[in-house]
């Protein structure tokens, strides 16, 4: 695990909208632990604010749109993505309009500009969504289809084609975040041609220019129509012969795939936490970028906490051995067995269940259920390993319960099954009380959840 980020100071990001045309001011501002990342919209009363999740994409047509009642802020995606590629999970973003400024059109400058104030680290750590099994969405009518696969990081494939001579079957790759800044986030977006008057009569595009898009033009159109269309983006008269890019070529051969491979991020950021899986998507589009993204948050809302990684091949932390040093704890009360993770505010544990423990002899002898108070007892005790673990002197202190709030048994356990244990610091330690949360699971499954005060205490 690793430590949550903001940035160190705040900049400003000032251009107009693509859509609105006005000219538009976005501040970035550090955040405390926890925040996530919010927008707020400073030139409405009340300045609301909304999180940046998917929950509240109202609108997907050229930009991914967010509306919490009534505020609304478009063409989030660039933004949202630079700040999860350099890993930023809390930010607060003031903007002065309904839209987010286009600038280049690509996530550079915001990029830039956060590798220039710095990333500071904080205390809490980052909590991942990780992909356990295989993930697969899919929209027939456009042949759009997006993959996630289990693995240890995050990268991202995309694959577009489009009917065009110009630009036809394109791949774009991103195997770490390091390489973003480089590779990814100068890709600009892209519009054809043909596409132009259409967006123009859905009254988008205002500030659409050659400076903020990469323009296709791979369709012949009369030198009338085409220059109706340049006057419509306030731009020069060209050659309607002359098929290709219209402001001067790309910056990488595959930029559109590089730049949809953007849009992919800024979108799955939506989720709101970084993810530990590997993205494959095919004809991505904002549409099934954010259709994911409100999948994985409705499975988040059903368990926001996911189960612990175990893989019993590792070694664990502290062994049993090292458990009865901690502990003063002894058969047949001694609840945890090993523990596979321990950091300044988290512990996991692990508890094998088998149809050998005592208390099976009578509850209950013809259906072996383990009680829920020797649950609630595991996890304390995988707590008390947490904050023993960091005494000098350990063996010569115990802790004692003051409270427990909240228990709530979700499943039973029974023989055969492996229970692993989340402890939580809640609230830092003071004077000797620890208060904290845990969490039971089998499998992938909650079974118990609790909050706990005790009091650690220097033996006599």
């Amino acid at each position: 695990m690793s430590k949550q980020n903001t940035i160190k100071h705040s900049f400003t990001a000032v251009g107009k909208g693509l859509h609105s045309g006005l000219e538009i001011k976005l501040n970035f501002l550090p955040a405390p632990e926890n925040h996530g990342i919010k927008i707020k919209r400073v030139d409405l009363p009340d300045q609301p604010e909304m999180d940046a999740l998917a929950e509240y994409v109202s609108e997907t047509t050229r930009g991914t749109v967010l509306k919490k009642g009534e505020m609304q802020v478009s063409t989030v995606e660039h933004a949202l993505s630079a700040l999860y590629a350099l890993g930023v999970d809390n930010c607060l973003l003031e903007v002065d309009a309904p839209e987010f400024p286009i600038l280049d059109g690509s996530a550079k400058y915001y990029v830039e500009q956060i590798q220039q104030i710095g990333i500071e680290e904080q205390q809490a750590e980052k909590d991942y969504y990780i992909v356990r099994k295989k993930i697969e969405y899919t929209i027939p009518e456009t042949g759009a289809k997006i993959t996630i696969l289990p693995d240890d990081t995050f990268s991202v494939d995309v694959h577009i084609g489009f009917d065009s001579c110009v630009l036809n079957n394109q791949f774009a790759s991103l195997s770490s975040l390091d390489d973003f800044a480089k590779d990814i986030a100068s890709a600009r977006t892209f519009v054809f041609v043909h596409e132009i008057e259409f967006l123009a009569k859905l009254n988008l595009i205002k500030g659409g220019d050659l400076k903020n898009a990469v323009v296709i033009y791979d369709k012949e159109v009369s030198q009338e129509s085409f220059d109706k269309l340049a006057d419509l983006m306030a731009q020069p008269h060209q050659d309607a012969k002359k098929l290709g890019y219209l402001n001067g070529g790309v910056k990488f051969p595959n930029e559109p795939a590089r730049h949809k491979l953007l849009d992919v991020i800024g979108d799955l950021s939506l989720i709101g936490k970084p993810l530990k899986g590997k993205v494959i998507a095919t004809y991505p589009g904002h549409k099934i970028n954010t259709d994911v993204a409100k999948l994985i948050r409705k499975e988040l809302k059903k368990q926001e906490l996911q189960a612990p990684v175990y893989d019993n091949n590792q070694s664990p932390v502290l062994d049993i051995n090292a458990i009865r040093k901690l502990l003063p704890h002894r058969w047949p009360f001694l609840l945890v067995d090993k523990i596979i993770d321990i950091k300044e505010k988290v512990v996991i544990g692990v508890k094998n269940v088998t149809g050998n423990e005592t208390f099976f002899m009578g509850h209950f002898p013809e259906e072996p259920v383990m009680p829920g108070v020797l649950l609630v007892e595991a996890m304390a005790q995988t707590g008390g390993i947490l904050v023993l673990n960091g005494l000098e002197d350990a063996e010569r202190y115990s802790t004692y319960f003051l409270k427990i709030d909240n228990v709530k048994f979700r499943q039973k356990v029974v023989p055969g099954d492996t229970l692993l244990f989340h402890l939580e610091m809640t609230e830092p330690m003071r004077r000797g009380c620890a208060i904290m949360k845990g969490t039971a699971f089998v499998g992938e499954k909650i079974v118990c959840e609790a909050e706990f005060m005790a009091q650690i205490v220097k033996n006599k």
